[in-house]
């Protein structure tokens, strides 16, 4: 009898990820300018308001949004092009399960990262 052996924590948060995902690049619809105030089920204590114009705190949101939205979050508070932009440093300040999720989903943004290194 062989015994199956659990999925590590690093595939069960990759899988998770992955089912929040949007379909397309293009379906994040999210504000470009302006303030984002996040709903509860997205923050539950402390920050929950974030400007755009600022880049930290658009930063903020976005790592937020990343790691606790759901997929119509994700589609609603994020902005394609600002996710495109940012991604070369925001893949630095996510967790490993999301960045490659999101990487994996969307060569392009892989692509943006090899050009800002080159």
């Amino acid at each position: 009898m062989s015994v199956q052996p659990f999925p590590d924590a690093f595939d069960l948060l990759c899988a998770q990820y992955a089912q929040r995902m949007p379909v397309s690049l293009e379906d994040l619809a999210g504000p470009t300018e302006g303030t984002v105030d996040l709903p509860l089920h997205v923050v539950w204590s402390g920050r929950r308001s974030y400007g755009l114009e600022q880049p930290r705190s658009r930063m903020g949101l976005y790592r937020t949004v990343l790691a606790e939205g759901q997929r119509q979050d994700l589609i609603e508070f994020l902005n394609r092009d600002l996710l495109i932009a940012q991604w070369p440093v925001l893949r630095t300040l996510i967790s490993r399960p999301i960045r490659d999720v999101w990487e994996a989903a969307f060569p392009e943004l892989t692509s943006v990262t090899a050009t800002t290194a080159a």
